[in-house]
């Protein structure tokens, strides 16, 4: 869960305009925890990239590509994108609403279980151990399994993650083709194929990591303080923010999916990069 590979000149041309273009929302980014929980994507991103190499060209990639993947997951590039999404997205009756919420006690409290979970996430034994987690707590029901899946729910979490992850793939497919990585064209239709072919697989993830990762991230809240998140999260408010995160995250791992994809390919067919 990712366009050419962007040169340094163009970001540092390209990010001041953004961020003169979004102060209406910078607020919100910080109360949200957005600038931590990119770091911990780019940390994500160049583990994943070290994967691409060792699965698709192993030892070829050395420091180019290390210096490549970098520079797609740069946070500042990323936060460009996040911020200037957020603006596109949210109207400026909801930022308030959802600032009310988000500057509160609880809502701090909420921001720092979730970053602290996708941090913890990031070792494998504790990815492990939150997985038998919420396994049992499916196994033996109860209010706390209620809350988990009706929060799931409320912010349809496995479809619009199962969506975006398709559009990555398709993206990561289109960035390999554009780069020349099959020697031929890759017809339109056997693109769509292979993507759609990987759909249960998505899913079955997706589901194992939306509630590992909530199931993590909520245990020291009591019943009644996630219930009161998961009504925020039923609001008129709750319901924007969601969307527009979705709308941010999603496009961002789209571009960034083309890229690696557009970058693997250079390397898959020989050329320099």
């Amino acid at each position: 869960m990712l366009r050419p590979l962007l040169a340094a000149a163009f970001l540092a041309f390209a990010l001041p305009a953004a961020a003169q273009s979004t102060a209406r929302v910078e607020p919100l980014y910080e109360a949200l925890g957005l600038p931590a929980l990119l770091e911990i994507m780019h940390e994500e991103g160049v583990g994943y990239g070290a994967d691409l190499e060792q699965d698709l060209f192993p030892g070829r990639g050395r420091a180019a590509w290390a210096a490549a993947v970098e520079a797609i997951y740069d946070t500042g590039r990323m936060e460009g994108m996040i911020l200037e999404r957020l603006e596109a997205e949210l109207g400026d009756s909801e930022i308030p609403a959802i600032l009310d919420y988000f500057a509160t006690e609880s809502g701090q409290q909420v921001v720092a279980l979730e970053i602290a979970a996708r941090r913890a996430l990031l070792d494998e034994d504790v990815e492990a151990a939150a997985r038998d987690g919420w396994l049992s707590l499916e196994a033996d029901g109860g209010r706390r399994w209620d809350l988990l899946v009706e929060f799931a729910e409320v912010n349809d979490l496995v479809e619009s993650n199962v969506a975006g992850a398709m559009t990555a793939n398709y993206a990561f497919y289109r960035g390999l083709a554009d780069g020349g990585a099959f020697g031929v064209d890759m017809p339109e239709d056997q693109i769509l194929s292979d993507v759609w072919g990987q759909e249960q697989t998505i899913r079955e993830d997706t589901v194992d990591w939306v509630f590992s990762f909530t199931s993590l991230a909520y245990q020291p809240l009591s019943d009644a303080e996630f219930r009161a998140y998961v009504d925020f999260a039923a609001t008129d408010a709750g319901q924007a923010l969601n969307a527009a995160l979705f709308s941010a995250f999603n496009s961002m791992f789209a571009a960034i999916s083309r890229d690696l994809g557009f970058g693997a390919a250079r390397f898959l067919s020989g050329q320099d990069i």
